[in-house]
């Protein structure tokens, strides 16, 4: 069973057993839910990552409710990213706590989180996928392309990349099928952030992610 843990007022965390050791939850519930988000992080980061928390923040307003699941290495205080296969399995072993909020689930996730909602989408039941700062190749290598888990989700896609992103610019992507949008923030990092000399701030650059997302959801979900 999951543990409940006390979380913020606005948010409850909820511990979650997997065979790679303990995962966790932080649920932001939307008044009257229609739909979940549910959403990991990436290799070099946790869920306090500036797009997560500004979807957490931004959708629960709109039917939206958002579940950040932080891998078991994280919880545990790991420096460094499992093998891809034990992020799978963290992911997989979260889904049912995540499926007992009785919602649509679209599954998401940045750089690394979001390889693995690419990955296993269909074979979970996700509605759609939110792929942000998609990692296309290890910077400077364009020849190790991921595009095939990206076009192999199964389900519609959004895709948000930052315009600078080492990891794979907009201009990078492969031709993308009718199901599958991209939306560039311009100047962003792979962490979507920006230099000094762009013509946006961060709460533009943050505010366009939302509002990408949440007019998105609409056509994703039919």
């Amino acid at each position: 069973m999951a543990a409940k843990e006390k979380g913020t007022p606005e948010a409850t965390a909820e511990t979650v057993p997997t065979p790679a050791g303990d995962a966790r939850i932080t649920w932001h519930h939307a008044p009257s839910p229609h739909t979940l988000l549910a959403a990991s992080h990436g290799a070099g980061g946790g869920i306090e990552a500036r797009d997560l928390r500004a979807l957490a923040a931004a959708l629960p307003a709109r039917g939206v409710s958002v579940a950040l699941v932080e891998q078991p290495w994280r919880v545990a205080g790991k420096k460094i990213a499992p093998a891809p296969s034990t992020l799978d399995t963290g992911w997989r072993a979260v889904w049912p706590a995540l499926e007992k909020a009785g919602l649509p689930i679209v599954a998401g996730g940045r750089s690394a989180g979001a390889r693995v909602a690419c990955r296993n989408a269909r074979e979970l039941g996700a509605k759609a996928v939110l792929a942000l700062s998609f990692p296309l190749h290890p910077p400077g290598r364009p020849e190790r392309s991921r595009a095939g888990e990206l076009l192999a989700t199964g389900v519609p896609t959004l895709i948000v990349q930052g315009g600078r992103d080492p990891f794979g610019r907009p201009e990078e992507f492969p031709e993308l099928p009718a199901d599958m949008e991209l939306v560039e923030v311009a100047y962003g990092d792979h962490g979507f952030g920006l230099p000094k000399s762009a013509d946006l701030d961060e709460p533009a650059a943050l505010a366009l992610i939302t509002g990408a997302v949440a007019d998105w959801l609409p056509r994703a979900l039919g």
